[in-house]
């Protein structure tokens, strides 16, 4: 979490860098005020579908729940609904680090009220690219529930059944909404975007704003309406400023990117803190077009695919493979799990450039790192020229359908007939 400095009621903190620096995030560090507004308990609703009565009705069931946050939504009806229904017998259950807590808790709840094993995946989990469905699958689960992600891989392409728990978090709402009413203008034009747990939040928060403001919730297909990612979210048109709903900024700084003139601001709703945010969009692309230049000598390339749950994409490998082999181009493949500069130096002597199918956050973020240039299949499509380099809008379609081109996993080319809407 960020520090804070206390200060005005009336208007919003200047967000402050951590020092020093792990990774490159673009924050500079001005001094902050804050904004608080009083109190209320307004929070989303979420309507459970079709779970049975006498599992809803459970009161030893209900007592279990009761002893995980009343404000978190895990879905432990429907979730052993779906485990009876499908008759499982042995579940996965993969949590990201933030909701690692509840594991056990829930693990006893699902053994105790849907007569399965369970095993907890306890390697790291990034995001909704990082579903591990083949390990769980190699080691005999017949099911698996992931949490605190949506679904990113459809569950219909996943070699076992598979169930998504958004994890909605119940927030004050009626906090959010009033410190937005303080600090903005009426008929300002005003982008909601949040975490998967708090797209609902925005929802219920656009009804009580939009008497005041223009609200757009705006969606990047195919994530939900208002959803982004730490490497997709919309570019924003007709909008005077930008509303992030989450704690932490790693997701909010990839649609600062996509939006360099937009003016950014965090709600974190549980610090209920309004905060301007900042990101350093020159030194940024300064350093990523300096690796695609210094990329354009190498004489080998290494291809990096993770194999962190489905962070690589095949298909965007079998693109760059395609291209490179057009061109002549020398390169190696590489699997990987964790792409580290420990391990990319044993490789120094034979490969001058890298390009990584995992995460692009990992380039932006890190790449000063490297002692090699880390591309992202976006800036190789540069180095290549099948793009330009996009000095004034760098792109952050990663997972997105109407994306710049097929070096990302979902692109769908709009000159296709019967392209998915």
């Amino acid at each position: 979490m960020a520090d804070w400095e206390q200060g005005s009621q009336d208007r919003p903190v200047e967000a402050k860098s951590a020092n020093p620096k792990k990774r490159f995030d673009g924050r500079p560090s001005p001094s902050s005020e804050v904004t608080r507004r009083p109190l209320s308990t307004a929070r989303p609703s979420r309507i459970i579908n079709q779970v049975p009565d006498d599992i809803l009705n459970d009161s030893l069931l209900n007592v279990a729940i009761s002893q995980l946050p009343s404000n978190y939504n895990f879905e432990i009806h429907k979730s052993i609904w779906q485990l009876r229904k499908h008759g499982s017998t042995r579940v996965a259950l993969q949590f990201p680090e933030g909701l690692l807590m509840f594991a056990c808790a829930i693990s006893d709840i699902l053994e105790s009220f849907a007569n399965v094993e369970t095993l907890v995946m306890g390697d790291v989990t990034y995001g909704a690219c990082c579903v591990d469905d083949y390990t769980a699958r190699a080691l005999g689960c017949d099911f698996m529930i992931h949490y605190g992600h949506s679904c990113l891989v459809p569950v219909d392409i996943t070699p076992i059944k598979i169930m998504y728990v958004f994890v909605d978090i119940g927030i004050d709402v009626s906090h959010f909404v009033e410190t937005l009413q303080k600090n903005f203008q009426k008929g300002k034009r005003m982008a909601l975007v949040a975490t998967i747990q708090f797209v609902a939040a925005l929802q219920t928060a656009r009804q009580h704003l939009a008497s005041d403001y223009v609200v757009t919730i705006p969606q990047s297909k195919p994530l939900s309406p208002g959803e982004i990612l730490g490497c997709t979210a919309p570019k924003l048109k007709d909008s005077d400023l930008l509303i992030y709903l989450g704690d932490g900024r790693f997701h909010l700084e990839a649609i600062m990117i996509a939006n360099p003139a937009l003016p950014a601001y965090r709600y974190d709703p549980y610090a209920k803190v309004l905060s301007r945010e900042r990101y350093e969009h020159v030194d940024m692309k300064a350093e990523r077009k300096n690796a695609i230049e210094r990329a354009k000598g190498a004489k080998r390339f290494g291809i990096i695919l993770g194999t962190l749950g489905r962070q690589g994409s095949p298909k965007v490998l079998d693109h760059l493979i395609t291209e490179m082999t057009k061109r002549s181009i020398p390169y190696t493949t590489i699997l990987l799990s964790e792409i580290l500069p420990a391990k990319l130096s044993l490789f120094e002597s034979a490969i001058d450039a890298w390009v990584q199918v995992a995460c692009p956050r990992l380039s932006i973020d890190w790449g000063y790192a490297f002692s090699r240039p880390l591309l992202t299949p976006y800036e190789m499509a540069v180095v290549l020229q099948e793009t330009d380099w996009k000095q004034d809008d760098y792109p952050m379609d990663f997972y997105a359908r109407d994306s710049l081109g097929p070096w990302t996993p979902n692109h769908v080319d709009p000159n296709k007939q019967g392209s998915r809407k």
